[in-house]
């Protein structure tokens, strides 16, 4: 007889004891059976009530069941929240879902609504890439350090078939070639290219059961693969470019590298345009920009490289001794020179398989700046002074570098551009070892002047140098056409240049 107590005390209770299984064990997110007990309490308990609802006459009635499944949702949508973002493990998260998709599907059988599940699901999908792109991070740096950065050599059919297989890649060129034969890339190529298509496949996964629409699929793999690329495997290959142990020829095959990378992007649009059905016409597709990445990985590689050379070259110019004071010159380039141009021959027959463009530069700098080096060895304030055989010998050095300028060290230049890279100093040295003043003041500043590229400041510095040399010996004895005092003529064209500078 006493139904209203006995009914609010069951439905007391039972919040009470929901509140309970409400509650998920502080260690839920170490291993996925914490999470299946969690999940299969609370669909027990609805369940029951489901149960007692459709058995009894008003002992509960849907409006309490709504009210009591509200709070669970809340509380259950809290605690994985707090939960899964602990998890670091891409594979662990996938199971979740799988688990969360059932739990879902369950309830909903029993006319309890779910949506708020699946779009905390779509949260918890964000959360999936972050870990896959940890977990990418980690196989692209393995991969990158194990390199060894030469191109992949094939012995057979067989093995030319497999790298195929794995990237795709066709040169009518190179099949007709006999074995032996190479790729022009390394090893990270297929392997890297390998790793983006079980990103996609990984990805993919986490979107399956989630009642999502192919386009959205498509997206959203498409957003994850191009976070992928512009910042995980980006960072990786800007951290391989900026170590201190590459050397050129690694550099030069990160440049071959990054480009057949580039150009297998497209293949990598339709693998997903195969997995998703979503043709990329469809005007809601991403584009996958993360060509970019390998553009931007190749500049930093070619910037590298045109670093690296310098620093090369300044290595050799250290090495350099010059005998300031030499009455006679030497008969031949000096040692340092011969094998800094010797380096550079070798180093720019590596640059054989590069885009054209890129050796063109790395060869134009190169000179550039061994020219400038050159330069700022005459002139430097140590160097106080200095003599006409050595700048003979000076002379012959230059001769050496504008030989080898000459040779075509790099195929694509027009008629002797390169060799220009050394007009400031040829022009300099012939002023001084023709002593040619007269045409150079008369002519000064005039578009067709013999010397347009001498600076009057940079003769006037190398004047005083020599004029020093001149009063402690008569090293012009061999210009004494006449014999007019040759301190008095230097004097004179010290002033005249004064007079240009001013």
């Amino acid at each position: 007889g006493a139904r209203e107590t006995f009914e609010s005390y069951y439905r007391k209770q039972r919040r009470k004891q929901a509140r309970l299984v409400l509650q998920p064990p502080s260690n839920m997110h170490e291993t996925l059976d914490g999470y299946r007990k969690y999940f299969n309490q609370i669909v027990g308990f609805f369940v029951v009530e489901d149960h007692i609802l459709h058995t009894t006459q008003g002992l509960v009635n849907r409006a309490y069941i709504d009210e009591l499944w509200e709070m669970a949702l809340s509380k259950t949508i809290a605690a994985l929240r707090t939960h899964s973002s602990y998890c670091s493990d891409p594979s662990l998260v996938l199971d979740l879902k799988n688990l969360i998709v059932l739990f879902a599907d369950t309830l909903q059988g029993y006319g309890f609504p779910v949506n708020q599940l699946f779009d905390m699901l779509l949260e918890i999908q964000d959360q999936y890439s972050e870990t896959l792109l940890k977990k990418w991070a980690g196989v692209f740096r393995n991969i990158l350090d194990s390199d060894n950065y030469s191109p992949i050599p094939v012995s057979n059919e067989e093995v030319y078939k497999k790298i195929v297989g794995q990237f795709p890649f066709q040169d009518a060129e190179l099949e007709k070639q006999p074995f032996p034969k190479k790729f022009p890339f390394s090893e990270f190529v297929p392997k890297v290219y390998s790793q983006i298509k079980e990103f996609i496949y990984a990805c993919l996964k986490f979107s399956e059961d989630l009642h999502l629409s192919s386009t959205e699929v498509d997206d959203m793999i498409r957003k994850s693969t191009n976070l992928l690329l512009t910042r995980t495997l980006s960072n990786c290959l800007q951290n391989v470019i900026k170590r201190k142990n590459v050397g050129l020829t690694e550099l030069v095959q990160i440049i071959i590298n990054t480009t057949h990378l580039e150009k297998s992007c497209k293949f990598l649009e339709e693998f997903i345009t195969n997995i998703t059905n979503v043709l990329p016409e469809t005007v809601h597709t991403t584009k996958l920009y993360g060509t970019t990445t390998f553009k931007d990985a190749r500049h930093a590689a070619e910037e590298e490289i045109y670093t690296n050379l310098n620093q090369k070259i300044d290595q050799f110019l250290q090495l350099a001794d010059y005998d300031w004071m030499a009455l006679e010159p030497g008969s031949r380039a000096s040692d340092y020179l011969v094998d800094l141009i010797g380096f550079l021959r070798s180093t720019f027959a590596v640059f054989t398989h590069l885009p054209g463009k890129v050796a063109q530069t790395a060869c134009m700098s190169a000179c550039k700046h061994l020219s400038t080096s050159l330069l700022q060895l005459l002139l430097e304030a140590e160097v106080r002074q200095l003599t006409l055989g050595a700048l003979h010998q000076f002379n012959l050095d230059v001769e050496e570098c504008e030989q080898f300028a000459r040779s075509g060290p790099v195929p694509g230049f027009q008629g002797d551009t390169l060799q220009l890279a050394f007009i400031d100093l040829r022009q300099l040295l012939d002023l001084f070892i023709q002593w040619d003043w007269s045409t150079y003041l008369a002519d000064y500043g005039q578009p067709t002047c013999k010397y347009l590229r001498v600076n009057p400041t940079t003769a006037l510095i190398l004047l005083e140098k020599m004029r020093d040399t001149s009063r402690k010996n008569n090293v012009f004895a061999q210009f004494r056409k006449n014999e007019r005092d040759k301190q008095k003529l230097i004097d004179t064209v010290a002033k005249q240049l004064r007079g240009l500078i001013n």
